[in-house]
């Protein structure tokens, strides 16, 4: 919500300035400009992109519209579900939790923590990194760099939507020159129309310089920006799941091992030790 507003923020500055000055904003409305603009912006797009980096690309761009990202209580749940998970393994064995790894969905564990249930790549990296520790495939203390690996996959395929943007801010200045250098062609060719017909067309090609920059700076690049910021609170939630099970899987007791996963989470996400050891009081117990 708050990227709209600011959105909202730069429409209203521009056109703002604008009219103060004198202008009108219809002066600025040269549908080939857009046309130009626009298509050449998304055939950049198609050249540059595999299909699979445009659609994460959609995702994305609405997530960042949402204001997407991990909130305190999301991770309060995700700590509370580990303890869950933590402290059923110590009572009863890894393989007490085959069930619920198997079928999270049916699990009475998870569906008491619908914030995390109902992400699908939450659920698969959790349980994907319990099943080796189940099977008994892999060493404890291998399992950390393991989970590592996969959230590095995670960011390189996170990174993928951002370049393309990029790609696109750096672009549009360019193709903004592109468009009034067409629009500069057509006023050559109008010059025997007469002072007020030039004086249109050139105001066209300048529009189009025009609406590449602010396209860029305005709305593009802040968008890309935003992206990152909502890349790096989506691998943090995969970084602290990494850290409790390594931390559980190397022998730490459940509360250590979720206290060392809250330690890895920025301060405004982070949830207060306090509160967390409250809420954590008769999870896991026998009622």
């Amino acid at each position: 919500m708050l990227l709209i507003v600011g959105f909202i923020i730069v429409l209203a500055a521009t056109l703002g300035g604008f009219m103060l000055a004198g202008g009108q904003p219809m002066v600025l409305m040269h549908v080939s400009e857009f046309v130009v603009i626009g298509g050449i912006s998304l055939g950049i797009l198609v050249i540059a992109s595999p299909f699979s980096v445009l659609q994460s690309m959609m995702k994305k761009t609405m997530g960042a519209l949402k204001g997407s990202g991990g909130n305190k209580n999301e991770y309060l749940d995700l700590m509370k579900l580990l303890y869950e998970v933590f402290m059923l393994a110590r009572k009863d064995g890894l393989i007490a939790l085959e069930d619920h790894v198997l079928e999270p969905e049916k699990s009475s564990v998870f569906q008491k923590y619908p914030s995390f249930l109902r992400d699908k790549k939450r659920v698969g990296f959790l349980c994907n990194g319990l099943k080796p520790l189940i099977d008994g495939r892999i060493k404890p203390e291998q399992l950390e760099g393991l989970l590592e690996s996969e959230v590095e996959a995670k960011e390189e395929e996170a990174g993928a939507p951002v370049h393309i943007l990029q790609l696109i801010g750096d672009s549009l200045p360019g193709v903004g020159i592109v468009a009034a250098v067409l629009g500069i062609i057509n006023t050559m060719a109008a010059i025997a129309e007469g002072p007020e017909k030039v004086g249109e067309r050139v105001a066209a090609a300048l529009t189009g310089t025009f609406l590449g920059i602010l396209g860029a700076y305005g709305f593009i690049n802040p968008l890309t920006n935003r992206i990152k910021h909502n890349n790096v609170a989506e691998l943090q939630y995969f970084s602290c799941i990494t850290k409790g099970l390594a931390g559980f899987a190397n022998g730490m007791a459940p509360i250590m091992a979720v206290e060392v996963a809250r330690r890895c989470l920025d301060p405004h996400v982070q949830p207060d030790p306090d509160d967390l050891e409250k809420s954590l009081k008769g999870l896991g117990k026998p009622k």
